[in-house]
């Protein structure tokens, strides 16, 4: 799966742009689900965590997910309002690394997109106490059900303890595989201006 070599000649000077064409290639490629991201997070002492999530948008002021707020994510976000976001698009060998400090996204933003989930999705978001222990997945089930009764015939509102985090990016790293495991490894950091400066790194 040998890709040509990606150059700082050919990369673009802005990493969103940069990110933007290849997560369009990935779509195009045939990647299954090209948004779905690592995000790691660290409490307050530093102990660290990792999982899949789901990025529902990226602009010039960041990337966005959304989660319980109970949620261990969500808390260690709490305590340490920084994370990383790691995308691997097998199809084409590559990797994006991205880092940067994290925000809860406004409240008319969750609604906004919590308006846009599937009914059912709507409903878990209520029926689910995120990352907390329960006795069974009959709890879980009777609970799902409780939700569609108390919301049938209406709108499922956006629950309180529920919303987007947005990452605003400090640093990006663009990873492209090559058989001789030479890998291009392009890091954008900001500069003392705040102009994004590239800089590779060895494999």
């Amino acid at each position: 799966m040998d890709q040509p070599p990606l150059l700082e000649s050919e990369a673009d000077g802005d990493p969103l742009r940069q990110f933007g064409a290849w997560f369009e290639e990935a779509r195009a490629r045939g990647e299954r689900v090209a948004e779905a991201v690592a995000a790691a997070t660290a409490s307050r002492d530093g102990l660290p965590s990792a999982r899949m999530v789901l990025l529902k948008r990226f602009d010039a002021d960041g990337f966005v997910f959304h989660t319980n707020y109970e949620s261990r994510k969500a808390r260690e976000l709490e305590e340490n309002p920084r994370a990383a976001l790691l995308f691997h698009w097998s199809a084409l060998g590559r990797q994006v690394r991205i880092e940067g400090a994290v925000e809860r996204t406004s409240r008319d933003e969750s609604e906004a997109y919590f308006r846009t989930r599937p009914r059912g999705g709507q409903i878990a978001a209520w029926a689910s106490p995120q990352s907390r222990p329960i006795a069974s997945r009959a709890e879980l089930d009777d609970a799902v059900a409780a939700a569609v009764t108390q919301f049938v015939g209406s709108d499922v509102p956006l629950p309180p303890g529920w919303g987007g985090y947005r990452l605003r990016p400090e640093s990006y790293e663009f990873w492209q595989h090559r058989d001789d495991r030479l890998h291009d490894r392009l890091r954008y950091v900001r500069d003392a201006g705040g102009a994004w400066r590239v800089e590779r790194l060895a494999p």
